[in-house]
């Protein structure tokens, strides 16, 4: 989602309706805002009712707004990429693709754009010519969209350069689907055309019904699975994995992590948890909550190699919505993911499952911030699978 639009006017209405944004009152700012806008009105109080009407999770009618908007100023980027996650999140994946290749002309996402001087592929055959697809944004974003490097190479029958950050060097070479592969900062061979991970689903006209493809798509390394096979062997089973925070510099990192001592439901439910959190929130683990059985690696886990073995060991993982779950996803390990109301726009709304992983099981908020349900919910789950 982008920013909060500001506003340019100091009225009365205005006021309330940045007081209740600051509240996270979205309800207030939805009456708010239709009361403002009764036939028209200042297209940042737009912005506020759609803002409004996402964080209920009234993507629908959220839509239409963003599709009159759109029509009435089509040069604003920011709603543009706003439509593609509120049609994303819908499951239209047509035009969602679309506009979502407007993600690098917004303010706070130019950084990120790479501004590569050669056309951008738009899923034509590129016989005898060669395709750099590069990946972007977040780890979880890789693990996801590494599945269309096949049908990209199917597609074009081109030759496939793949880049890649270091840390998902070997997964990338695993893979098997590309002709190379090299790493971000490294200078690529001369190619033809590019096209970024996530800009391949436009490119192939992704559907809903292609979903999820071959599962698994990524491996483990064999000598590190053999690592900690050997090190997990005598942990009392079930072992069941625990992330309870992303990475904190993501814009919806308040909305879908969850402080360790919220896991606490979960102590007594008869299971090993194993701490695969990594980053500053990894210090959680050294103090679990009362009860809890807790199996700490974090500080022995290296990388996404690591990580990627340790799952293939467990017998489940729990996780907010990061990198590891996509991670499991990618490898068709079984994974609980703890949603927030309104989650990113890949985990859809309204379902339990996800057409991207079929090992996956989604455990939502059913009310905005309430994780209390979802630890419930997720504790009557593991007496169910374990029993």
């Amino acid at each position: 989602m982008t920013p909060m639009p500001a506003a340019t006017d100091g009225s009365a209405m205005e006021q309330k309706i940045r007081s209740a944004l600051e509240k996270q009152e979205y309800a207030t700012v939805e009456s708010l805002c239709r009361e403002m806008l009764v036939q028209s009105g200042p297209l940042h109080v737009w912005r506020w009712l759609v803002l409004a009407l996402r964080q209920q999770g009234k993507a629908e009618e959220a839509r239409p707004i963003l599709e009159m908007l759109v029509e009435q100023v089509p040069g604003n980027l920011e709603i543009r990429f706003d439509l593609a996650e509120v049609l994303l999140l819908l499951g239209e994946f047509g035009r969602g693709w679309r506009e979502y290749k407007y993600r690098y002309s917004l303010g706070h996402t130019t950084h990120m754009d790479r501004k590569v001087q050669k056309p951008l592929w738009d899923g034509r055959r590129l016989s005898n010519q060669t395709l750099l697809i590069h990946d972007e944004q977040g780890f979880g974003d890789t693990f996801q969209f590494l599945r269309l490097v096949e049908a990209a190479k199917e597609r074009s029958q081109a030759r496939i350069v793949l880049q890649v950050r270091p840390e998902q060097e070997g997964f990338a070479r695993r893979l098997g689907t590309s002709d190379d592969v090299i790493l971000q900062g490294d200078l690529p061979p001369d190619f033809d055309q590019h096209c970024h991970l996530m800009t391949l689903p436009m490119a192939l006209g992704l559907k809903m019904a292609d979903l999820p493809g071959k599962i698994p798509y990524l491996s483990v390394d064999p000598a590190r699975l053999e690592k900690w096979q050997h090190r997990l062997k005598d942990v009392p089973r079930p072992l069941v994995g625990l992330v309870w925070a992303g990475r904190p510099t993501h814009l919806n990192d308040a909305n879908r992590s969850l402080s360790f001592a919220q896991l606490a439901p979960l102590a007594d439910a008869g299971v090993t948890f194993v701490s695969v959190q990594k980053g500053d929130r990894a210090v959680d683990a050294q103090k679990p909550p009362k009860g809890m059985k807790l199996l700490n690696l974090s500080e022995e886990i290296d990388d996404f190699e690591d990580t990627a073995a340790i799952l293939q060991v467990l017998d489940l993982l729990i996780s907010v919505d990061s990198s590891p779950v996509h991670l499991a996803g990618a490898l068709g390990c079984p994974a609980w993911v703890m949603l927030p109301f309104v989650p990113d726009w890949r985990w859809l709304l309204d379902c339990d499952d996800t057409p991207w992983y079929p090992s996956v099981r989604l455990f939502r908020q059913p009310s905005i911030g309430d994780w209390q349900s979802v630890m419930i919910h997720i504790r009557t789950a593991l007496a169910e699978k374990f029993a």
